[in-house]
């Protein structure tokens, strides 16, 4: 079955994630549970390779029960939620004027070069992507990227190197254990 052809009732939330989904309704009042689209899609995200499909972010409207175009919007207006499926490990440079005066573009360059992929191409391994990506708050790390929870800052090519191989390894966090 294609995947546009999958209907909301056909996808399938765990029941650990509804759990999660309705606690974090519960912060909010009775008519303002969109207050918690952001935070949900993280969870969904997170739980779904990744990425959202329209069919799991009509399943979150459901959940919600808000309109689609509702998460459309958050969705496509966020760098942080993916519309299509993603590498293991997506590098995630800021490129905004800190960063940029201090060389990021070039360092994006290299690491694409290194990986044999353009922006936001994945590796044919499905390993790596690169992204380039708004602000980061970070600026005076710069220049400097995120991979999944985590900043890695005062980046070089020799520390992008020891990245790359540290992925490769395993040896690398993506996500935080909160």
């Amino acid at each position: 079955m294609a995947l546009a052809e999958i209907k909301p009732e056909q996808v399938v939330f765990s029941e650990k994630l509804m759990k999660r989904i309705e606690e974090l309704k519960s912060h909010f009042p009775e008519g303002r549970k969109k207050s918690a689209l952001i935070t949900v899609l993280h969870e969904v995200q997170d739980e779904h390779e990744d990425w959202l499909s329209v069919p799991v972010m009509d399943k979150v409207a459901e959940v919600l029960g808000i309109k689609p175009i509702e998460v459309y919007e958050v969705v496509t207006f966020y760098s942080m939620y993916n519309q299509k499926p993603v590498g293991k490990y997506v590098f995630e440079f800021c490129r905004t004027s800190c960063c940029a005066t201090r060389g990021v573009e070039d360092l994006m360059e290299y690491t694409c070069q290194k990986l044999g992929v353009g922006m936001n191409e994945v590796t044919p391994d499905g390993m790596f992507q690169v992204k380039g990506v708004e602000c980061l708050g970070a600026c005076g790390y710069a220049p400097m990227l995120q991979l999944g929870d985590f900043y890695h800052e005062f980046l070089t090519k020799e520390k992008m190197d020891a990245l790359i191989d540290d992925c490769r390894a395993g040896k690398v966090e993506k996500l935080s254990k909160v």
